[in-house]
């Protein structure tokens, strides 16, 4: 499985599964696809933050 806390992993476009602030608690997972990474360092231990097409922002869990 491709590692979602390594910036280089995701890409524009990417289907991924993130964690949304309000589910983190429960660790319910949203599916979407990436129109911007928030992430600005090469890796976080937490996930890289996304913006999905959608509009959702949460932290990669998953890549597809």
């Amino acid at each position: 499985m491709i590692d979602g806390t390594k910036r280089v992993n995701i890409k524009h476009g990417l289907s991924v599964a993130i964690v949304l602030k309000q589910d983190q608690s429960t660790g319910l997972l949203t599916d979407g696809i990436v129109r911007d990474i928030l992430t600005k360092s090469p890796n976080h231990p937490h996930g890289i933050k996304v913006r999905l097409m959608s509009g959702e922002v949460g932290r990669v869990k998953e890549i597809y």
